[in-house]
């Protein structure tokens, strides 16, 4: 029997914020930071009495450290990164041996002389990735975990000496080979100690552990929380239910917070991995619904089937709580995606910041010497999976007519705009302060452009216009995007804008690929400064 199915697709990908989710926004007792307000969403339908009780509304899951989705998820693709430091390590080593191992420089060594070495190095690796030695999973002994390292090195020196008697006959460098592996052995053991370390620390604090909500306050979510409270291996932060009349205010301790429907602007999302249905399976006219409701989140949804005994109650504990990181063998996955956009990133972004850096010195002094005001412009708008970020610009408008909201969109001739401000806005020269973001990993190159919090198209906030607009959100927003090269760039005036920009944000997540984040890049100055239709 399936403990666990499905039921929607998960989202593709990456300064820690601690705020407090309790519904009792007045209870200062309940918060965990001095100085930070509730951040409970002021729709939550809560029934009077859940109100009181502050301790109770935390929950017995309650993190001490809150790291939103994003926090969380770059965390896990840490496995890329040792994977890769793995590599440039033993093929260090590799090349100091074999140069040592040949007469003269190593560029005119005979190939049979090198070939060995290479191939020892690739058959080590090789098996790191095929063993799974960069998944780290929970409960995983170090001890253990070395001596599986030392084994796929043993395996690469067998190889080597194989390799070398088969090239140059019994009489090859036993020795050299022997030292290569004792090198190998002891570089990749100092590594993965403190991969082991860093993990186990990351563990303790619980950037691992995945954060879910249950929809359902039913028989079958006292059966997961109970048995969660007794692994710890996941957090359960809070319960929702339509069904607030007839549900009570705590399972186990976890809060009931609202309805299905107060989730979807609640808060607390951001931080949540996973959305968990604890309805009744049989009953599939509410499964259907509250998928298609929840649907318009970016998040995975999950429905809770019965298990059939403790065993498979087990089972299905240990599918969702499961958090190793990132799996770095088989075709390419998501997090495989996320880690090398999240690189590409990083070496495109630092390149770009460093050659630009003079031009934006420039273009800081002469919008200072334009307008009074700060040279920046800050915004909040949405990140990945909801998150607040706050995005920096060149300031392009009048320091007194500061739109952080965006209540008013841009309208030609607008007069708020400064003389400087037509200019950086028409070539997008406003948005390089966003490298800033790229490289803090709150942004990508490439991406939907980041909308401000509470946008209004007309007298509307765009978000409610299009029942699709939250699965923008599924991944990073990006300095120029697959929109902004398709003619939807800007301020979106009408509904029909609203909808063709969210179309074409969802076409390129689907599609999304390195091939074609590069392609965006190269056609976004020429696109964008031969776009006069679009106002900015």
């Amino acid at each position: 029997m399936v403990a666990w199915i499905r039921l929607a697709a998960s989202p593709m990908t990456e300064a820690v914020r601690r705020p407090s989710f309790d519904s009792t926004v007045s209870d200062a007792d309940s918060m965990d930071v001095p100085g930070l307000q509730a951040l409970a969403s002021p729709a939550v339908s809560v029934r009077p009495e859940a109100t009181a009780g502050g301790g109770a509304r935390r929950g017995p899951f309650r993190p001490d450290v809150w790291l939103n989705a994003r926090q969380r998820h770059a965390s896990r693709l840490a496995a890329h990164y040792f994977r890769a430091l793995d590599s440039l390590a033993v093929a260090g080593v590799t090349l100091l041996c074999a140069g040592a191992a040949t007469p003269g420089p190593l560029i005119h060594a005979e190939m049979s002389q090198v070939l060995p070495f290479g191939l020892g190095a690739m058959a080590t690796l090789g098996m790191m990735r095929v063993l799974g030695r960069y998944r780290f999973a929970r409960g995983q002994k170090t001890a253990s975990h070395l001596a599986s390292v030392a084994a796929t090195v043993l395996t690469g020196a067998a190889t080597a000496l194989v390799i070398g008697w088969a090239l140059r006959g019994p009489a090859a460098q036993e020795s050299a080979y022997l030292v290569w592996a004792g090198l190998v052995l002891i570089t990749l053991h100092a590594l993965h100690i403190g991969w082991s370390d860093m993990v186990g620390r990351w563990r303790a604090a619980g950037t691992l552990t995945p954060n879910i909500v249950l929809v359902g306050a039913t028989r079958h979510a006292e059966t997961l929380i109970r048995e969660a409270l007794k692994r710890r291996d996941l957090n359960v932060l809070g319960i929702f239910d339509d069904r607030l009349a007839r549900s009570p205010r705590a399972i186990e301790g976890v809060p009931v917070l609202g309805t299905a429907a107060d989730l979807l602007t609640h808060k607390m999302t951001p931080y949540v991995d996973r959305i968990v249905l604890t309805i009744d399976p049989r009953a599939e006219v509410r499964v259907r619904q509250l998928n298609a409701a929840l649907g318009t989140l970016p998040h995975e949804v999950t429905l809770v089937v019965e298990p059939d005994g403790m065993a498979e109650t087990q089972s299905a504990l240990d599918r969702l709580a499961a958090a190793p990181l990132a799996d770095v063998q088989g075709p390419v996955d998501d997090d495989r995606r996320a880690f090398n956009k999240r690189l590409q990133d990083l070496v495109l972004g630092l390149t770009a910041l460093v050659l630009l850096a003079i031009p934006m010195a420039i273009l800081a002094l002469v919008i200072r010497l334009d307008s009074p005001g700060p040279i920046f412009f800050r915004q909040r708008r949405h990140g990945f999976n909801h998150e607040e970020i706050v995005v920096w610009k060149f300031r392009s408008m009048k320091a007194e007519s500061a739109d952080p909201t965006a209540s008013r969109q841009v309208t030609r001739d607008d007069d708020r705009i400064t003389r400087i401000g037509h200019f950086i806005r028409k070539t997008s020269l406003d948005e390089l302060p966003q490298l800033l973001n790229v490289i803090a990993g709150e942004m990508s190159l490439v991406g939907p452009r980041p909308h401000a919090i509470g946008m209004k198209t007309g007298h509307v906030e765009s978000a409610r216009l299009v029942a699709d607009y939250a699965h923008r959100h599924r991944i990073k927003p990006g300095m120029t995007g697959w929109a902004a090269v398709n003619g939807s760039r800007g301020p979106l005036h009408t509904a029909r804008d609203v909808r063709r920009r969210v179309q074409l944000d969802i076409d390129y997540i689907e599609r999304q690929s390195l091939w074609m984040d590069l392609w965006i890049m190269a056609i976004t100055v020429p696109v964008l400064l031969g776009d006069r239709a679009a106002i900015r």
